[in-house]
């Protein structure tokens, strides 16, 4: 089950920047953690090139966390950044580290989806 963990991860961070392209440019290190039955498994997201490498992710300016299965059944969903959203504030993920990168993802992410309702007003 842990080797499908990489292209999931990698599927999820892809959605994600294609729904919020002024994402694409950013550099940055995800610390991965999944929480599965008794154990947690670590992954290492590297942007923009979106490289999913098992490791701690010590040099991980941010840190998500979450159960295993509700991470595969969002992916296997095809979640949204709103979905994605929603899962955040309901405290289903958990995301820690540096707060100027967890405040800029979240401006850019809610400047985008204003977008998206404005075109959607305009249609």
């Amino acid at each position: 089950m842990s080797s499908d963990a990489p292209m999931l991860i990698q599927a999820a961070a892809k959605g994600v920047l294609e729904e919020v392209p002024a994402l694409k440019p950013m550099t940055l290190v995800v610390g991965i953690d999944l929480h599965g039955r008794g154990d947690t498994q670590q992954f290492r997201l590297e942007l923009p090139e979106v490289k999913v490498t098992k490791d701690i992710g010590a040099d991980a300016k941010i840190r998500v966390e979450l159960r295993r299965d509700f991470f595969n059944l969002m992916v296997e969903h095809g979640a949204k950044v709103d979905d994605w959203e929603q899962a955040f504030r309901e405290g289903r993920a958990r995301a820690t580290g540096v707060q100027q990168y967890l405040q800029l993802i979240a401006k850019v992410v809610g400047k985008q989806q204003e977008r998206d309702r404005l075109r959607r007003a305009h249609k």
